[in-house]
């Protein structure tokens, strides 16, 4: 393990607008993270990780979705989602078990009806993926962690710091093209990301003014952020 998870981060043109919505989704308080950033709180969170950072950008967005989040409603149906602003992309039939929305940015999510016995609230992290098996055993050689492959799709279980039941990698055909309007942040073990770089981590940016962590990628090009481990003393 040379990294931790660390929270998520959504691009949003209106942060407060759409922190506002996904407060709603995930029953969360939503912060001011300033610069008109918020921050939503899961108010039934174990840990800071579920943390969702929601970051302003000039540029709507474009593309498909290609990170995001299921999860587990409180409801037997979207009902409240829709009311809030979510548009409905897909119902339960035959082939799927789930909802698929778009949150009032477009941004695609995942929605199950409540369980009797699981809890409402974020399951997985999805990620699109043209090599899933490879891009699992890749993050596992970074969190830790254990993988499992099925036909056309992997997942990454257990890893350090990663606060929901799987990081899930679904196999599609086209390579990524346009900035990811969500991404992960890391923790690192070491103060610099030398070790990620060695794993195959591709450099974007280094540290700038209060920008204080690095941008690097996954080896399909998937933005992520990596910071430094907290200083002591």
């Amino acid at each position: 393990m040379i990294a931790r998870f660390k929270d998520l981060c959504l691009d949003a043109v209106d942060p407060l607008a759409l922190g506002g919505f996904w407060a709603r989704v995930l029953d969360a308080d939503v912060a001011d993270a300033g610069d008109g950033d918020t921050r939503l709180d899961p108010r039934s969170a174990r840990s800071d990780a579920e943390s969702i950072w929601v970051n302003r950008v000039p540029e709507p967005r474009v593309g498909s979705t290609r990170v995001h989040l299921d999860v587990r409603l409180a409801d037997a149906d979207p009902a409240a989602l829709l009311a809030a602003g979510a548009r409905a992309v897909r119902e339960p039939d035959g082939d799927v078990d789930r909802w698929v929305l778009a949150d009032p940015e477009g941004n695609q999510f995942c929605v199950l009806p409540a369980g009797d016995e699981a809890h409402p609230g974020p399951v997985e992290l999805v990620v699109a993926a043209v090599d899933p098996a490879a891009q699992a055993a890749w993050w596992a050689g970074l969190l830790g962690g254990t993988t499992a492959s099925g036909p056309n799709t992997a997942s990454l279980h257990d890893a350090a710091g990663f606060p929901w039941e799987a990081w899930v990698f679904d196999g599609v055909d086209e390579p990524k093209a346009v900035k990811n309007r969500m991404h992960w942040d890391v923790e690192m073990v070491a103060p610099e990301p030398t070790a990620l770089l060695n794993a195959g981590a591709t450099l974007l940016r280094e540290p700038v003014d209060r920008a204080y962590w690095w941008v690097l990628a996954d080896p399909e090009g998937n933005e992520f952020c990596a910071f430094s481990p907290p200083t002591t003393g």
